[in-house]
């Protein structure tokens, strides 16, 4: 029994039953091989060139290729030899999920050592960045997927810390990495022309991917100024890839357009580096689509509006200004198109053609290239549209001169004075405030009280029944005097100031013959008298010169010395200028609505017990008594008490006391309704 179980187990035990297969294979595939070379010869040399293995296959070759596989790196594994000829084990393929896992769970502990990689002082390896993007894109699936969608992936990302945690290692980290690995840490060269660029080219693609579509997806103001400010770094690689640029440039034009305020600024920020880097083939589709955007968001003006306007409206004359021979076809096209709308609306006389022009996209397009030429007074490029846009705002101006249209008037007289103050260009604009003294008569009197000055800062046209109220006639005066005050000021260091401000003199003194409302006049007066003050001032300096008025060259050095000693006009300008810029920003902060919150006093109620006792101290409480009884009814109402305070006023007559309380009474439910609509009406913020 023993030796025939030895015999069994021999073949098991000993290895060399196998070698001798192995040797049998070998001479089996050569005589084959030799066969091959007599009958198709051509095929074997194709076999020649192309697999040398093949052909120099030997037994020994098995036993020195896996002495081999265990010296060699892990691609020599995945390379498949055509000379062995046995198939693969079972562990051979427990060894490929070990070197790859898929569908692999993120852990701290995996995160942890993936940044301690990436933050390491010496180089960093392409496959550290290669999977922490790929980590990144498995964060971005399950921040993107429905819920209950199974999304396939290399790795998984499970639970809220482990996301945080890859997405802010990503954040940290990456583009320092990436930065170190291509070279270009303290160089601002190129990303293209580093040497490992082309290596990293297919992880930044899917990495910025990645980052856009999670950039869609956010809604919270404070994860999207982080990922913001991310972008901002990564930008000099978004703008390699023309295709990834032009999506991100879309999403940040609504972000730039509609955002919070410090989401505007960074979106701003990223896309003005972009465009930078990629200037020649970025800036004519930035151009267009930021102007199309601005007039697309500034159709509707308000004080919660204005700031966002604004912003959008300097950001976009800095982006106009980064080259001036690419934006001179832009700002050409766009003027023209204003022309054409006011051509249409002067020689078609119809409603529809002038609410093309009167409009507030219209106007605050005239603001946006009212600044930009302003601030490139100093470049030749685009000082030629001046006189063209000048000409679309006058006319603009005298297209309805009806009162209704006061407020666009000064909004276009405020555009002018701006054009030519930065431009320094003399624009005549003294005519078009002037003719609303003589045309309007400040006489007549108001049908209507209005509790304040009407505010022109926020609309173009006036309703017929807002003509009729006296604060109309206030908000005229202030704006005509402010804007007077503004333009003689930037023209009262000129030596030609007198015969400038002859027209206003005369007209400033025929309207205080005329007017007899001591308010505006005394305003008025106060004006001209700074006026007529500084025109003397600079008849005195222009006693004192020599040169005559052909010498442009000596006139500009004259006026420069005299703007800079200053004159008395000037200097009236900037103190009133200071208290102006304070009370628009009381308007701004909104403080009346802020004291409507201010604590109120409350008064105490009486009992019903002591009707034969006096009341002590009552006196002062009713400062202005009123004979009606539904009139302190009303005002007892205003007060914090829910139920209606009973009266104070008269406490002898008890009859008079206990009929007013049932009034009370009876009508419960309409006194609470009335309530609440008269502390609606009374409400600071509507008047």
């Amino acid at each position: 029994m023993t030796t025939k179980m030895k015999r069994n187990k021999a073949p098991v035990e000993t290895p060399e039953n196998s070698d001798s297969e192995e040797e049998l294979d070998a001479e089996t595939h050569k005589k084959s091989l030799e066969k091959l070379k007599k009958i198709d010869p051509d095929f074997y040399t194709f076999l020649e060139e192309n697999d040398e293995n093949l052909l120099n296959f030997d037994v020994e070759s098995g036993d020195e290729a896996s002495g081999k596989e265990d010296d060699d790196d892990e691609e020599d594994d995945k390379v498949h030899k055509p000379g062995s000829l046995q198939g693969d084990s079972d562990e051979s393929d427990f060894e490929d999920e070990d070197a790859k896992p898929v569908h692999g769970k993120i852990t701290l502990k995996m995160v942890a050592q993936w940044q301690a990689e990436l933050q390491s002082e010496s180089k960093v390896k392409l496959s550290t960045l290669s999977t922490v993007i790929k980590a990144f894109n498995a964060a971005m699936l399950r921040a993107t997927s429905e819920d209950g969608a199974t999304t396939e992936g290399e790795y998984k990302v499970e639970g809220s810390s482990v996301f945080n945690a890859v997405i802010q290692m990503c954040v940290l980290y990456l583009p320092g990495a990436i930065r170190k690995y291509l070279g270009i840490e303290q160089s601002g060269k190129d990303p293209q022309k580093c040497k490992h660029f082309i290596k990293i080219k297919p992880q930044l693609i899917a990495y910025l991917s990645d980052l856009l579509k999670l950039l869609s997806g956010v809604t919270s103001e404070n994860i999207l100024t982080v990922l913001l400010k991310h972008l901002h770094q990564m930008s000099i690689y978004v703008a390699c890839f023309i295709r990834i640029a032009k999506q991100a440039l879309k999403k940040l034009l609504t972000f730039w357009s509609t955002g919070e305020e410090t989401v505007r600024v960074l979106a701003f920020l990223c896309i003005l580096r972009i465009t930078r880097n990629q200037q020649s083939a970025l800036l004519d589709l930035v151009l267009k689509a930021m102007y199309l955007t601005y007039v697309k968001n500034c159709k509707f003006v308000s004080p919660s509006t204005w700031p966002g306007i604004n912003f959008m409206r300097r950001s976009l004359v800095e982006m106009f200004t980064l080259d001036l021979n690419v934006s001179y076809q832009h700002v050409f096209l766009y003027i023209r198109q204003l022309a054409i709308h006011l051509r249409n609306a002067i020689v078609v006389q119809k409603i529809e053609n002038r609410q093309a022009v009167y409009n507030w996209q219209f106007v605050n397009s005239l603001h946006l290239w009212a600044d930009l030429l302003g601030s490139t007074s100093n470049k030749p490029q685009l000082q030629p549209l001046v006189y063209p846009l000048v000409m679309i705002i006058t006319n603009t101006i005298k297209l309805v001169p009806t009162h209704q249209y006061y407020p666009l008037r000064f909004h276009c007289v405020e555009i002018l004075i701006n054009l030519s103050k930065e431009s320094n260009t003399f624009v005549p604009v003294l005519p078009f405030l002037t003719e609303v003294l003589t045309k309007y008569d400040f006489n007549k009197k108001h049908k209507k009280v209005s509790m304040k000055p009407l505010d022109f800062s926020c609309i173009l046209r006036l309703a017929k029944s807002q003509l009729m109220e006296n604060g109309f006639k206030d908000s005229v005066i202030e704006r005509l005097y402010g804007l007077l005050l503004e333009y003689t000021a930037n023209e009262s260091h000129t030596i030609a100031f007198p015969d400038i401000a002859l027209l206003a003199v005369i007209q400033l003194k025929q309207f205080m013959k005329t007017c007899s409302v001591s308010n505006y006049t005394k305003k008025m007066r106060q004006l001209l008298d700074k006026i007529e003050e500084n025109s003397k001032f600079i008849e005195r300096e222009r006693a004192k010169v020599s040169f005559s008025l052909g010498e442009d060259k000596m006139i500009a050095a004259w006026e420069t010395s005299i703007k800079t000693k200053g004159t008395p006009l000037l200097t009236f300008y900037e103190n009133w200028s200071k208290i102006n810029k304070i009370q628009k920003r009381k308007k701004v902060t909104k403080n009346d609505e802020i004291a409507g919150e201010l604590p109120k006093i409350k008064r105490p109620k009486i009992s019903d017990d002591a009707d034969g006792a006096k009341p002590v101290n009552k006196g002062p409480m009713v400062l202005f008594p009123s004979d009606d009884e539904d009139e302190n009814d009303h005002f007892k109402m205003d007060e914090d008490d829910d139920t209606p305070a009973p009266k104070v006023k008269k406490p002898k007559k008890k009859e008079k006391k206990k009929v007013i309380k049932k009034k009370v009474t009876e009508h419960d439910d309409s006194v609470i309704e009335d309530k609440d609509d008269i502390v609606q009406e009374l409400s600071v913020n509507d008047w």
